[in-house]
This record gives structure tokens, C-alpha cells and sequence, in this order.
């Protein structure tokens, strides 16, 4: 029998064990043997809960336990996490996890550790909540040289957004509503701020790569800043506005960003709305391939941790195909070295704008004021653009994203 320990009992920690107890026939015919969780970590006291007898608050419980051999993470952060999880790595037990943060900044370690005690650490939920990506990319894209990977790897900034587009509704009161139905943190910052989108884009670009790219070198804008001028505006030219998370082969570099971006309607990104995600994977042989579904909440995400705890119980030794090195040089390209074509909403006349920027295509809305100019510059360096905004009272400015 294989026993497994999950550290957390918060939303996805209570929806791992639910899925694992609703389907445990199931998941044993497919493992080939008896599965059951014999410790469930957890701080706070749970008199009245189900699986009470299951539950520790000491992780030397776990660590120390022989019969353990699959530990699934859902804690979330550092300060605690990284330490379980290492430590559990190091006694041989594989660690499955769906920490985008703790994955983003220290998967290479880990993934290091794991393979040398022939043991797995595996995150397929830490990226797209119940959608299926890391795999995938991982074996089913395998013959592919990955040149590109797109997405929009936020549900409550998609739910935002698409308040904005489809109900002419301002962020604050998409936000507060995100926040009451559960979508929104009270502190929204990691997801409006981009924070959320970034570390799952780090992941993704490492996974493809195969070196390791930290959160920290990565340009990341949110979207608190986009208004519905700026919304309608890219309405005229048939354009949505979605928080996008990409990466892109360039050479031996690669360029990282998290921002908002202009959207064209055609693009198959356009259409995702609500808390959906879909996330576009560019390969040389396959072309763009499109993962959809729901990024987040407890039972998708939970689905994910299950299934990665499945494929560890049935793993003799580390997954040879799953790894990335550290990167011991920066390899991602400074931002501002990059080009690209920007949408600008500014307080100018049209003939000002020209005389900046040269040939640009103008735009409109409805009750705009006469004071007000919107365009899209040709492709344009970021440092250049830069420099000739300065001379601009720039009201919004957003790039204009070809997926």
C-alpha cells in the first residue's frame, strides 16, 4: 500500500482529499495498488472534521515516517513550504505541488534534489489550476522545439477585464465583485498587480527552455491602471485588452513579460472570458496548440494535485524529462531592449503625434474629448519609446500583442 501525506488544509488542500476519498477505486486500479492518506498537516484544530484522526501538526510526523512515500504540497508560499518540501525530497519521498511561487523561485533546486534521490517533484496544478499544461508540454510536445508560449494565467484578472469589456463596468467595481464572489483575494495585489501571472509564465518558460527564468528578471505590469477609454478605444480597431503572460525563443535568449496587452478579436485568446485561462504553446512542428478550462478553484486544482499524485505513486526512480537547470547567467533579454508595437491614449493633437512617432494608425471613441488623441505606434523599440513619450501627457499606454 502507498501512503501519502498532504501538508495543508485550506481550499485545495480539503479539495485534494476530497477528490482522492470521491475517487480512491479508481485511482488504485490505475496505480495498480492500495493508496491512502495516512497524515494531513494542519496548524489549526478540526474537531469536527471527517478525517480528524488524520490530522498532525508536526511535519517530523510525516518526515520521519518510512511508509510515506508521496507528499503533496498545498501550503502555498515560502516560509514554511520550501523547508517541508526539501526536506521531504531529501528523505526520499517524492513532493508533488501546486506552489506556483515556491516552483517559480526555487524549481531548479528542487527539481536538483529530487533527482538525486531518485525520487519526483512534480507541479502540474501550479500552472492553470485543473488544465493540463505541464505535462503536456512536457511529453506530448516533446518532439517540438517550443519557439513560443502566450497566456492569460489569471482568473480574477480575466473576470476583471472581461466586467470592463462586456458591461462597460469600471475596475474598482469589477474588483469589488470579483471579491465578493470569491474570485479575489481581500489583497488583490498578487493578481491585479501581475504578480500571479508572472511566476506561472517563469514556470512555463523554464519547463520549455530548460533553464531556469526568476520572477525577479522578468518585467511584470498589472492592470490597474487600464480604463474603459482605454477599453473602448481598442474596441474601434475590433481589440480586447487581457492580461497576457508570454514567452518567446530568442536565439539563446529569451524574452519574458508580464503585462496587459491589445489583443486583435481573431486571436483565440480574445475569447476567454470570465475566470478562464487558456494558454497558446507555438511549436515547429505542431504549430499553436491551446489549453482552456478553468485556471483555479478548489476542486480543478485539486483534480491536478491528485493526478500528480498518481503518476508519482507510479514512478520508480526521477522523471528524466522533467527537469530545467539553473541559470547561472541572466539569459532573459531587459525589456527595454525588446520591439513592439504600443496603444497610446494621451493628451494631444493628432499633428503633435505625428511629428513624434511618424505614420501611426488613430483611433476613436465616443465622447472623446477634444484634447484627447489615441493611435498605435509602428514597432518600436521599448527604450525609444520611452524617450519620445516624455515629451507626451500619456493618459494610458499598453502593447499591442500579435497571438
Amino acid at each position: 500500500m502507498k501512503k501519502i501525506a498532504v501538508l495543508g488544509y485550506g481550499v485545495v488542500g480539503s479539495g485534494t482529499v476530497e477528490v482522492f476519498y470521491k475517487n480512491k477505486e479508481a485511482l488504485e486500479k490505475k496505480v495498480g495498488e492500495e493508496l491512502d492518506i495516512k497524515y494531513i498537516l494542519e496548524v489549526r484544530d478540526c474537531p469536527d472534521e471527517r478525517y480528524r484522526d488524520k490530522f498532525t501538526k508536526n511535519f517530523d510526523d510525516i518526515l520521519g515516517d518510512p511508509e510515506v512515500t508521496v507528499v503533496a504540497e498545498v501550503i502555498g508560499g515560502i516560509k514554511y513550504s520550501y523547508g517541508y518540501v526539501k526536506s521531504a525530497l531529501e528523505a526520499g519521498k517524492s513532493v508533488v505541488t501546486s506552489n506556483k511561487e515556491l516552483v517559480a523561485s526555487k524549481g531548479a533546486e528542487l527539481l536538483k534534489i529530487a533527482k538525486e534521490h531518485n525520487v519526483n517533484f512534480f507541479f502540474e496544478a501550479s500552472v492553470g489550476g485543473g488544465i493540463p499544461i505541464i505535462r503536456p508540454l512536457n511529453q506530448c510536445l516533446s518532439a517540438n522545439e517550443i519557439d513560443e508560449i502566450a497566456g492569460i494565467l489569471n482568473g480574477t484578472t480575466n473576470f476583471i477585464l472581461t466586467k470592463m469589456i462586456k458591461e462597460g463596468m469600471g475596475f474598482d467595481e469589477a474588483l469589488r465583485i470579483a471579491q465578493e464572489l470569491g474570485y479575489a483575494e481581500r489583497d488583490p495585489s498578487a493578481d491585479v498587480e501581475g504578480h500571479d501571472t508572472c511566476r506561472k509564465i517563469c514556470i512555463l518558460a523554464s519547463l520549455a527552455f530548460g533553464r531556469h527564468v526568476y520572477p525577479d528578471n522578468i518585467h511584470t505590469e498589472g492592470i490597474t491602471k487600464i480604463t474603459l477609454e482605454d477599453v473602448k478605444y481598442c474596441e474601434s480597431m475590433n481589440s480586447v485588452i487581457k492580461l497576457i503572460g508570454f514567452a518567446s525563443k530568442r536565439g539563446n535568449d529569451v524574452a519574458v513579460m508580464t503585462c496587459p496587452a491589445v489583443i486583435n478579436e481573431e486571436s483565440q485568446l480574445s475569447g476567454v472570458n470570465d475566470v478562464f485561462n487558456a494558454i497558446l504553446v507555438r511549436g515547429d512542428a505542431v504549430g499553436d496548440v491551446v489549453f482552456y478550462g478553468k485556471g483555479a478553484g478548489k476542486l480543478p486544482t485539486a483534480s491536478a494535485v491528485v493526478s500528480d499524485i498518481i503518476v508519482a505513486a507510479k514512478s520508480h526512480g526521477t522523471s528524466r524529462s522533467m527537469n530545467w537547470e539553473d541559470s547561472a547567467q541572466d539569459f532573459v533579454i531587459p525589456y527595454k531592449k525588446l520591439d513592439n508595437k504600443f496603444y497610446i491614449r494621451a493628451k494631444a493633437d493628432r499633428k503633435t503625434v505625428e511629428g513624434i512617432f511618424g505614420e501611426v494608425r488613430f483611433l476613436s471613441r465616443d465622447g472623446a474629448p477634444d484634447d484627447e488623441c489615441a493611435f498605435v505606434t509602428p514597432v518600436i523599440n521599448e527604450a525609444e519609446l520611452e524617450g519620445k513619450c516624455a515629451s507626451l501627457d500619456v493618459l494610458g499606454l499598453i502593447r499591442v500583442l500579435d497571438y
